[in-house]
């Protein structure tokens, strides 16, 4: 799925990593829960002098398991479960550090334009009940719990952002980085709720790695990928909610090519299942009112620098795909290739900086 085939010198060398051989316990914890389970591993050259960096993560995609319209304290606690349940998993096959998708406590209503109840299953990002949830779940697995959720941030006049909080394998909140880039195509009405972030490009150094959170539409603008990477990040997660007729052609291509660009791992993590809602909505694309957005096609994967790839998760069912990767594979490949080093940055930033002018001229030549 997703993959292609590298011909080299009358070779045909796979661009996927090895599979990985899962605990029986985790396999059979798979077929029970009903969720499928996959792992693979990158590998990277021998050093000398450094020894290999290697760190697990998971990515978690999933379906809501109760109708958009039931009570919200019930569909949260019912995510929390299937979640919980996942994890469990994942720390039986030694995940360091686990991602779950976007919004990932709530139906992904924010195709509906309705404030209520879509807003009460906004949170705050340091005390609020899955913060808390995921706290005990980081600590008691010792895994850095990445958790995607509607934010309300009370100190701000309780404005809305839709908020990715890392937390730390000690249980800490170790803080959170918003959505930059928040889109405005087709039933995605976004900014009904929540506008672009306003944190930047933040990287978290964990005891693993230093990881960074590019959500969502930020996939699709090759700068948000740059800017997370300058910053430092080994690891990039893009937790998603994205449907199959606006995106699905695109989805294989982007994280392996932000990987390849920026010299670092991408984990694009995208939801399951179709949602449906009581009240019919209207949007940008000319259809008429509709009571759903569509399928969300799931095919979470790995890219790694070299611009390998794990192969996709389903596209209907609930999954965990772990992969093990050794992180001296992003300098090994920078050092091959230097986009780092041969990257005209300042030239960019001069002319960048001219282009956001209202009086900007664009640099044409004509006859």
């Amino acid at each position: 799925q997703d993959g292609f085939l590298v011909f080299t010198e009358g070779l045909i060398l796979s661009s996927y990593p090895v599979e990985l051989s899962l605990p029986a316990a985790a396999v059979s914890a798979g077929r029970e829960k009903d969720f499928e389970l996959q792992g693979y591993g990158f590998e990277a050259a021998a050093e000398q002098l450094r020894t290999p960096h290697v760190v697990r993560v998971g990515l978690i995609q999933n379906k809501i398991p109760l109708p958009t319209d039931s009570p919200v304290a019930e569909q949260v606690a019912a995510l929390h479960k299937r979640i919980e349940e996942i994890v469990e998993v994942a720390a039986i096959c030694g995940v360091n550090v686990v991602c779950f998708q976007e919004a990932w406590t709530m139906p992904f209503a924010f195709c509906t334009r309705e404030k209520l109840p879509w807003t009460e299953f906004a949170e705050s990002a340091e005390e609020g009940q899955t913060t808390k949830f995921c706290q005990k779940l980081a600590k008691k697995h010792n895994m850095v719990v990445v958790s995607p959720i509607l934010e309300r941030d009370d100190v701000h006049g309780g404005t809305l952002w839709n908020t990715a909080v890392v937390i730390s394998n000690s249980g800490s909140v170790l803080g959170k980085s918003r959505k930059n880039h928040i889109p405005r195509v087709g039933d995605f009405n976004e900014s009904t709720y929540y506008m672009e972030g306003n944190r930047g490009h933040p990287v978290f150094q964990t005891q693993f790695g230093r990881i960074a959170v590019n959500i969502c539409f930020g996939r699709h603008h090759p700068l948000n990928w740059l800017m997370y990477s300058i910053n430092g990040a080994e690891i990039i997660f893009n937790p998603s909610a994205t449907i199959g007729e606006l995106s699905e052609s695109m989805w294989p291509i982007e994280a392996r090519n932000a990987a390849i660009a920026n010299h670092c791992f991408t984990c694009a993590i995208n939801r399951v299942g179709t949602e449906h809602y009581m009240n019919a909505f209207t949007s940008g694309d000319g259809r008429k009112a509709h009571h759903d957005l569509g399928y969300f096609y799931g095919s979470s994967y790995v890219a790694a620098p070299d611009g390998s790839r794990t192969p996709g998760l389903s596209r209907t069912q609930d999954g965990l795909l772990v992969a093990e990767m050794d992180l001296n594979l992003c300098r090994q490949v920078s050092d091959k290739w230097n986009f780092k080093m041969t990257g005209r940055y300042e030239m960019y930033a001069e002319e960048l900086a001219k282009a956001v002018q209202p009086d900007f001229t664009p640099n044409i030549i004509r006859e």
